[in-house]
């Protein structure tokens, strides 16, 4: 069976478009799906991007048709719960460690789910502690255990080695897709994942 490595962090809202477009992927494909939490800002700092919100904060056209194909994207797969998180930029570096600690549990798909939910389905501000705890046990877990683990040493380190291989293997931003070792970057080429996938099965 093929694999999808799907390197995410939830303060993407592409990140996000892209996850609820997947399953289809995944459907037609039949290929596994690897989670991967990477820290969206490690990335930014190591590989000197930036969000498309700051880098083209002076490109007017550019910004407005980013905001054009997101909304044809969202059109497309018909992602109607989608609302852009109004507390946007976020720091999800609680978040993020909470994959780790997830993926540790053996809970790293439901993990997943609950946080994109959270930050672009039922927006909150989720780099606030209390408000991370609430909606992580309205999800189904410990929230304050979960928040307890994210301050592990290991569970620190395990999200920047993540980040650090994901860098060495050319990503600079997310979602970032890897076919083998072919790598994609963006929700609009899950078109070129889907044909990497359908040659590699």
């Amino acid at each position: 069976m093929t694999t999808l490595e799907f390197c995410f962090d939830f303060a993407s809202p592409n990140a996000y478009l892209a996850y609820r477009a997947l399953p289809g992927v995944i459907e037609r494909t039949g290929a596994e799906l690897q989670y991967t939490p990477v820290l969206l800002g490690g990335l930014f700092k190591v590989t000197g991007n930036q969000s498309p919100i700051v880098a083209y904060a002076n490109v007017p056209n550019k910004m407005a048709y980013e905001q054009l194909e997101i909304q044809r994207f969202i059109k497309k797969h018909s992602l109607t719960q989608f609302k852009f998180n109004p507390n946007f930029p976020i720091n999800t570096l609680l978040l993020m460690r909470g994959a780790i600690v997830a993926d540790r549990d053996g809970r790293l798909e439901e993990y997943v789910e609950a946080g994109f939910s959270h930050m672009w389905e039922a927006p909150k501000k989720m780099d606030e502690p209390d408000v991370f705890t609430a909606a992580l046990s309205e999800s189904g877990f410990e929230g304050a255990s979960i928040l307890e683990r994210t301050q592990d040493p290991a569970v620190k380190q395990a999200l920047m080695d993540n980040t650090s291989r994901a860098v060495k293997r050319g990503a600079f931003g997310a979602p970032t897709f890897f076919v083998g070792e072919e790598i994609y970057f963006g929700k609009d080429r899950l078109g070129q994942v889907e044909e990497a996938l359908g040659a590699a099965a």
